[in-house]
């Protein structure tokens, strides 16, 4: 029983406006859903991803009034952009520059080339060359050119207080691989790269161990969780078992309607779901038509009403 890759990354922003100019117009992504969270249909839940809204490839924000996060440990601290080349970093670093945008110069890590940047709330993001391999979908109506285009997700880092038992969850629970270490660019502390599945940059978590930093604070710029992938609905069923027969605390099978999630903490903190593939953004709109109005699963449609005079206005 493998877990397959990145599923999906939900992070925090307090101004979703600014946050879907960035992602579909600087950063040219798809805007493939937008719906509420769930847990709290006074926020927004917007879903950034390739063409085809596949799984792998999202990067969805919740619409939280809340501060600035506090930065330090035992929190997802930077999230992989997968792109495809060399060429396709230098497009980028001169796209953000000329943006104004916060942003790094190309570095090597881990063996990939890199470009750090920040959004405009401080996410901190990564884009790493994968090389072109796998699929792509990229989206028609994007300004940025498909041959540059945002391919996926991952690897995402995480900073912890104490890795070891976070490397105990990774490989004893989730069946994950410890494959390597590297030293952390501008630091003297080692990285440990966990693979899942066949591995890859979509399918590996960093983890960096960091004693004396304070623990973070969630909030805008910082991120909610990750998900991870299972292909069907034997397997999510399998991990849900998994999870009880080891006694790791979990919030039990949830259907989102456009995936169904699992949700748990490792032991430093940090939640993670694991999510299946299907049946996907295409379920309740058609596929060319994604994300251009407010979706609701079935079980919220009822409160249409209720739900949209509370939201505000994107555009």
């Amino acid at each position: 029983m493998q877990l397959t890759g990145i599923h999906h990354l939900t992070a925090i922003s307090a101004k979703p406006r600014e946050n879907l100019a960035f992602y579909t117009g600087l950063l040219g992504m798809r805007l493939v859903k937008k719906t509420v969270n769930q847990d709290d249909v006074s926020a927004y839940h917007l879903f950034y991803a390739d063409g085809k809204g596949s799984p792998g490839t999202d990067l969805t924000f919740f619409d939280f009034p809340a501060a600035p996060e506090h930065r330090g440990t035992n929190s997802i601290s930077r999230t992989g952009l997968r792109v495809a080349g060399e060429g396709s970093l230098r497009f980028w670093r001169d796209r953000l520059k000329q943006a104004g945008r916060s942003v790094g110069e190309l570095t090597e890590v881990d063996g990939r080339l890199t470009l750090p940047f920040e959004d405009g709330e401080g996410q901190r993001l990564v884009l790493a060359d994968d090389g072109g391999a796998g699929p792509a979908s990229p989206w028609e109506g994007s300004a940025v050119p498909a041959e540059h285009q945002i391919r996926g997700l991952g690897p995402i880092m995480l900073n912890v207080h104490d890795l070891k038992r976070t490397a105990a969850v990774l490989t004893e629970v989730m069946n994950m691989r410890a494959v390597r270490d590297y030293a952390a660019p501008d630091t003297a502390a080692r990285v440990r790269v966990f693979a899942m599945g066949q591995g890859g940059p979509a399918a590996e978590l960093h983890v960096i161990e960091n004693r004396h930093l304070p623990v973070a604070q969630q909030g805008a710029g910082g991120v909610h969780h990750v998900a991870f992938r299972t292909p069907d609905e034997a397997q999510y069923h399998a991990w849900t078992q998994r999870l009880n027969e080891l006694g790791v605390r979990n919030s039990g099978e949830i259907d989102r309607f456009y995936f169904r999630s699992l949700y748990f903490r490792e032991p430093n903190g940090i939640l993670f779901e694991i999510a299946i593939d299907g049946p996907g953004f295409a379920s309740d709109e058609p596929m060319e038509k994604l994300g251009e109005r407010l979706a609701l699963p079935p079980f919220l449609e009822t409160r249409r009403a209720e739900i949209e005079a509370g939201l505000k206005p994107l555009a």
